[in-house]
C-alpha cells in the first residue's frame, strides 16, 4: 500500500501519514465518511475500488473509487490551483498512475461501481452484563427462568424468552422486574395450549402473533392473543427465523436441513433451502443444525452445532460454504465449540455463540478467525461471564443480549458508542 504526503502537509496531520479522512458532501453522494482510511484503501464491498485523497479540499476529503481506471485516461490537474477543466472530474492523488496529481472521472465513484460498506465500524461491548431477565435462580416464578433457549427483541425492547423447562413463552416488558406468561401457562403437555420444551420464538409484528419452535410436540404453532394454530407439525424443530418477504424458516435436527414455508401456506412441506443430504460434515450437510438467521438476500445462516461451525446458503445454493469456525471442536480463535444463536449485524458481520466456550464471537465472513466479543473468561455467574448460552440478539441501539442458559437468566451487554 501506498503511503503518500501531500506537498505541505503538517507532520502530525492525517494526510502526511497517509491517511485520507472522508465526509460527506451532498454535491457528491458518493464521498462517504470513513476515519483512517489509506491511500486506496478498503471504502466499498467491491474490492477493485479504493480510497483517493482529493487534492486542495478542506477537512482532508477523499472519494471512494475505480482502482483500475487505465492511467492513460486521467490527465494531470492544473497545477496552479489543482483545479480540472474536464467537466465531472475531481483532483486527487493517484500515485499509481502519476507522482502529480490527475483529474479523476466522479462516473466511476458510482455506488453502482463502488458499493458502499454501510459506515462499518468495529463496534465494542461492555464487558460487564446487567441482568434484564431471571437471574434469581432456577424455578418457576415469574422472576424466574428455567433454562431460557431463544430469544426475540421487539421495537420496544421487550424480551421474548423460549422458557424451555418451564416449557411456557415469557415476555419481560422493558426494565420490568418480573415477566409475564404468553404462552403454555397450562404446563408441559401436547393440547394446543400446551408447549413440550420449547426452543425458539420469534414475533411477527405485523400482527403481533408469536410464533414458537414446539421442540418435543414436534410441531412449529402461532399463538395469537391466547388463540393456537399449529402451522408445520412432525417436524423435530430447533430455529426459526423470518425473511422481509414473509417467508418462515425451520431448522430441523432429525433431518439435518432447513426449510421455509411462504407465511400462510403451510399446507405443504415447504421447500429444502438448507442441507437435507444426510448427516454429516460436507458442505451440502449438517450434524445437528440448531439456531438460524436470514439476511436481507434470503442468505441463510446456520448454526451447526456437532461440527463446530457457522454455514451460509445462499438463495437457490446446492450448498454452503463455512463462515465461522470448521477447524474442529476448541477454544482458539479459528475454532467453534458446539455453536448455538447466530446473528449479523447490518454490515454483514456474524455473531455466534460459543456455548462450551463461554463466550460470543465475531466473525467477518472470509476471515479465518473470529474475534471475543463478550464472555470468554471462564465458565461462572459473575458479570463478565457465561455459562452455556443459547440465543442471542440485538436491540435497535445495537446492545447485545444473551440466553445464558444455565445461569437461567438474559443478560444484556451495552454497545460502546
Amino acid at each position: 500500500m501506498i503511503k503518500y504526503k501531500p506537498e505541505g502537509a503538517e507532520s502530525n496531520s492525517p494526510a502526511s501519514q497517509g491517511y485520507a479522512l472522508f465526509n460527506f458532501n451532498p454535491d457528491y453522494p458518493e464521498l462517504t465518511k470513513v476515519k483512517k482510511t489509506p491511500q486506496y484503501g478498503e471504502c466499498s464491498t467491491n474490492s477493485a475500488c479504493g480510497c483517493f485523497h482529493v487534492i486542495g479540499a478542506s477537512n482532508d476529503t477523499g472519494i471512494c473509487g475505480f482502482r483500475w481506471l487505465a492511467c492513460s485516461h486521467l490527465v494531470l490537474c492544473n497545477s496552479s490551483d489543482y483545479s480540472c477543466t474536464q467537466p465531472n472530474t475531481t483532483c486527487v492523488q493517484h500515485p499509481q498512475c502519476n507522482n502529480l496529481p490527475v483529474c479523476y472521472p466522479v462516473t466511476m465513484t458510482d455506488q453502482s461501481i463502488c458499493p458502499p460498506m454501510k459506515n462499518k465500524i468495529h463496534l465494542k461491548w461492555e464487558q460487564n452484563a446487567i441482568t434484564v431477565a431471571g437471574g434469581n435462580g432456577l424455578g418457576q416464578e415469574l422472576n424466574q427462568l428455567y433454562h431460557p433457549f431463544g430469544i426475540f427483541i421487539d421495537r420496544n425492547k421487550n424480551i421474548f424468552i423460549a422458557n424451555s423447562t418451564n416449557h411456557r413463552i415469557v415476555e419481560w416488558k422493558y426494565n420490568a422486574k418480573e415477566g409475564q406468561i404468553i404462552a403454555g401457562r397450562n404446563g408441559q403437555g401436547d393440547r394446543v395450549d400446551q408447549l413440550n420444551d420449547p426452543t425458539d420464538v420469534i414475533v411477527d409484528q405485523k400482527n403481533q402473533s408469536i410464533i414458537i419452535a414446539d421442540r418435543w410436540n414436534r410441531r412449529v404453532i402461532q399463538w395469537l392473543n391466547q388463540t393456537q394454530q399449529i402451522l408445520i407439525g412432525n417436524i423435530y424443530c430447533w430455529g426459526l427465523a423470518m425473511d422481509k418477504h414473509g417467508f418462515l424458516y425451520v431448522s430441523d435436527g432429525e433431518k439435518n436441513e432447513v426449510r421455509r414455508w411462504k407465511m400462510g401456506e403451510y399446507n405443504n412441506e415447504g421447500v429444502v433451502v438448507a442441507g437435507g443430504n444426510e448427516k454429516g460434515n460436507q458442505l451440502n450437510q449438517f450434524n445437528d443444525p440448531r439456531f438460524i438467521f436470514v439476511d436481507e438476500n434470503q442468505s441463510v445462516y446456520v448454526s451447526d452445532k456437532d461440527n463446530h461451525r457457522v454455514m451460509k446458503w445462499i438463495k437457490d445454493a446446492k450448498e454452503g460454504t463455512i463462515v465461522a469456525g470448521g477447524n474442529g471442536q476448541g477454544e482458539n480463535l479459528n475454532q467453534l465449540y458446539y455453536p448455538q444463536g447466530v446473528i449479523l449485524d447490518d454490515m454483514g458481520q456474524i455473531y455466534v455463540v460459543d456455548y462450551w466456550n463461554d463466550r460470543v464471537m465475531r466473525w467477518y465472513e472470509g476471515k479465518k478467525e473470529g474475534e471475543i466479543i463478550v464472555g470468554g473468561n471462564g465458565k461462572g455467574n459473575q458479570s463478565n461471564q457465561l455459562n452455556g448460552s443459547r440465543g442471542l440478539s440485538f436491540d435497535d441501539e445495537r446492545n447485545l443480549y444473551v440466553a445464558d442458559h444455565l445461569n437461567h437468566r438474559i443478560q444484556k451487554f451495552k454497545v460502546i458508542l
